[in-house]
């Protein structure tokens, strides 16, 4: 595979995991109370097609890496295994909640009913998206395999997520900015990652045109 292919693909998978996660955010504040089971159900399975090509997306960003620049494969391989991680972890949540929707006979909020998912859409993700954004950034930043602002971004976005580890210790009210399953933690810091994945990936994607250029040109040629 080409290079302008693989970052075609690589854009083309975070533009999909962006666009399913920006309309996943806003089906989580149709209904004031208890979201009817289609709501929850549907809200998931979009999550989890956003999942499925952010591991695309991860797995194909290690290979761009090894390409512009071997000596710093190993950030690839952090960014790689902690987005890996935390889609892997995400599922887990998902799961459970369709698990607690299915089994009842009664509309119930997730968020708030199924405990077991508090750590997990919280803190433990928070703190996977900052490594992953961290080696990102790191990586862009080092190879310069995309423009400066994607590495100086992440950096900024890494840093955010950070601050949320600590939410664990808030308690468990949605409505509550930085509860441990709070809107902050959880719905606004998804809806930034999402608008950011979409920016890189069509980055990425426009990327591809510059290096077909380049590798096309005579003085490559000759």
């Amino acid at each position: 595979m080409s290079e302008a292919v693989a970052r075609r693909l690589t854009g083309l998978a975070a533009l999909v995991a962006a666009v399913a996660l920006v309309v996943q955010v806003p089906l989580y504040f149709i209904y004031p109370g208890p979201p009817p089971d289609g709501n929850v159900l549907s809200r998931l399975l979009v999550g989890i097609v956003a999942l499925a090509s952010l591991v695309v997306f991860v797995t194909a960003f290690r290979d761009l890496v090894r390409r512009a620049g071997p000596s710093h494969e190993w950030a690839g391989s952090i960014a790689f295994s902690t987005g890996l991680v935390y889609a892997t972890v995400t599922l887990v949540s998902m799961g459970l909640e369709a698990g607690a929707v299915i089994a009842v006979d009664r509309p119930i909020d997730p968020t708030i009913d199924v405990s077991g998912t508090y750590l997990l859409y919280g803190t433990v993700s928070r703190l996977m998206l900052a490594l992953f954004l961290a080696s990102l950034g790191y990586a862009v930043s080092r190879t310069r395999l995309l423009p400066r602002w994607t590495g100086r971004s992440a950096y900024v976005l890494a840093g955010t997520n950070l601050a949320f580890v600590p939410s664990l210790f808030f308690g468990n009210d949605p409505a509550f900015f930085y509860a441990a399953n709070g809107w902050g933690t959880t719905a606004l810091m998804g809806a930034v990652f999402s608008y950011w994945l979409l920016a890189l990936g069509v980055a990425t994607y426009r990327s591809a045109g510059r290096v077909g250029r380049a590798a096309g040109s005579p003085a490559l040629r000759h």
